[in-house]
């Protein structure tokens, strides 16, 4: 029975490896199909990571095209040092780092996300967040949360520091395993397991305290959840 499971397992590696080769020769010949069902396949979960990551969902969207536009100028370049998903996720991260430290440099010059749009200097018409976020499908971690306790969670989550909180993350949200986390990342296995025992600690600190120092407005921004925002 483990030698049929271990087959299996084998199998479908296999498998999965030949289809992922079949889909980059596609991506880097220029199918738009292909670079279409990457995009269908990969905006929710990049979109919710980068939610969580620079709690902003108005950047999180405009993140995510970034990301999508610098997979398909970057495909060409890209030899299989690494699964195409870790790939992806790892300019996900970057961005969103880069996302971090321009907040920092222009953080008395941010506009408050309730604050209504003008048009910008560009010509490009404000747009509604829902309008921007087409994607319909709600991620294995909102479903596996009770509606009540989600905004409490992700609220807590938020305080939790870098790079604590990307590690969580990644590893306990996302679901990647431990090599893949220390890819995206760019450190060793050590460095990830600290990093997600700390954060898993600071979590449990903040949701354990007393629930008035767990910032949660009236209207939490995570009330709805990322997917059903994404409609």
């Amino acid at each position: 029975m483990q030698a049929d499971l271990t087959m299996g397992n084998l199998a479908n590696a296999l498998t999965f490896e030949s289809e992922e080769t079949a889909l980059i020769a596609e991506l880097q010949a220029g199918s738009e199909d292909a670079f279409a069902g990457l995009i269908e396949r990969y905006h929710q979960p990049i979109y919710s990571l980068l939610a969580r990551a620079v709690q902003d969902r108005a950047d999180a969207a405009d993140l995510t095209q970034d990301v999508f536009v610098k997979v398909f100028r970057g495909v060409g370049n890209f030899h299989g040092e690494s699964s195409l998903r870790t790939w992806i996720y790892r300019i996900a991260l970057r961005e969103a780092s880069n996302q971090r430290r321009w907040w920092t440099r222009h953080r008395q010059q941010e506009i408050p996300i309730e604050q209504e749009m003008v048009e910008s200097e560009s010509g490009r018409q404000p747009m509604r967040l829902k309008e921007m976020l087409v994607d319909p499908a709600e991620s294995p971690y909102d479903m596996a949360l009770h509606k009540e306790n989600r905004a409490r969670v992700e609220a807590a989550l938020s305080q939790v520091p870098e790079p604590f909180r990307t590690t969580l993350i990644l590893r306990d949200i996302e679901g990647f395993v431990y090599e893949e986390v220390a890819e995206m990342q760019g450190v060793n296995l050590g460095t990830v397991k600290s990093r997600l025992v700390r954060g898993r600690a600071a979590l449990k600190a903040i949701l354990t305290a007393p629930a008035q120092s767990i910032c949660t407005p009236e209207h939490s921004e995570f009330d709805m959840p990322l997917g059903e925002e994404a409609r």
